[in-house]
């Protein structure tokens, strides 16, 4: 089993580009959040098997912690 960190940044025009920062170049795209997450799912799923068939690592973020800060502009 692996765990992925995914960011979902929403677009000016509409929809959301999800990007997945342990595995560089995997970016998708879904209409609303749940096409988002399905497309996700999809893109590292194959990003995975292609790791898989170049015989490379496969990297998770099962041990990382992520925190978010909020600063005022000064």
């Amino acid at each position: 089993m692996f765990t992925y960190k995914i960011h979902l940044h929403k677009e000016p025009e509409g929809g959301y580009t999800v990007t997945v920062p342990s595995l560089p170049g995997c970016i998708t795209y879904g209409n609303d959040i749940d096409e988002a997450l399905k497309m996700a799912k999809e893109a590292v799923e194959l990003y995975i098997e292609e790791l898989k068939s170049r015989g490379e690592s496969i990297p998770d973020d099962s041990n990382t912690l992520e925190y978010s800060l909020t600063l005022q502009a000064v």
